[in-house]
């Protein structure tokens, strides 16, 4: 169940009641982080992309996954970083040791797309989702968007109102080639015919946000990657 606790906006001194959201472990089971009760929220001022993110580990398998640090934004405008405690979640009881119950995926939970930070957390999640692990900013900066990258794969996230064009699926390509890596492109506008067929030949997956949260593969290889995960 996920965790809730009270607490007061330092600005305007209206009280809150936070809630954290649970987000879903590649073996199925929701996570969320433990908010730390002690601890008064900290207004966010400025924000730097390594402190987005907290270690959460899942109490049904182990995994240490990367999710967004829990914020509450205050009808004053004030956003609030709700502090995260270290202690690690319950365990869940252990099956019988002699039986090994098979990984499943549940179906991925979408986030509300507003601003082009919502579209890059999507990605990140849904590439968790897949399997992926140890998600960060990509060292390289692509052309447009913004990089994404974990072992063995980068991914590019595309913002932009207009579609994304061959170029941008070229160059995401070489990307991954110069770093002997798989690739993924994600687009809130879709993409040029010309990008489709690049893609289909270069063999890289395709997916369109939209602003529900939920990634659509619109081409084979991206279709493949949603049916078969990371492994």
């Amino acid at each position: 169940m996920p965790e809730s606790v009270p607490l007061r906006c330092p600005a305007c001194r209206r009280e809150h009641v936070y809630t954290a959201p649970p987000y879903p472990c590649a073996c199925g089971s929701p996570a969320a982080p433990r908010l730390d009760r002690t601890a008064a929220p900290v207004v966010r001022a400025h924000r730097a992309w390594d402190e987005e993110w907290v270690t959460v580990r899942c109490a049904a398998c182990g995994r240490r996954n990367q999710w967004p640090h829990p914020e509450l934004g205050c009808p004053c405008g004030t956003v609030l970083r709700i502090p995260v405690s270290d202690a690690p979640a319950p365990a869940r009881p252990e099956a019988d040791a002699g039986l090994t119950a098979p990984v499943r995926r549940t179906p991925f939970r979408p986030l509300t797309i507003r601003t082009a930070r919502d579209a890059v957390t999507v990605a990140a999640l849904y590439l968790r989702w897949l399997g992926y692990r140890d998600i960060r900013r990509a060292d390289q900066r692509p052309p447009s968007g913004i990089g994404l990258a974990a072992p063995g794969l980068v991914a590019q996230v595309d913002p932009a109102v207009r579609p994304a064009s061959s170029r941008d699926v070229e160059c995401l390509w070489l990307t991954a080639m110069t770093e002997s890596a798989a690739c993924v492109y994600f687009s809130l506008s879709g993409y040029a015919e010309e990008a489709r067929a690049r893609a289909d030949t270069l063999s890289v997956p395709l997916f369109v946000l939209d602003l529900t949260g939920t990634p659509t593969p619109v081409n084979g290889p991206g279709r493949e990657l949603s049916e078969s995960g990371a492994g």
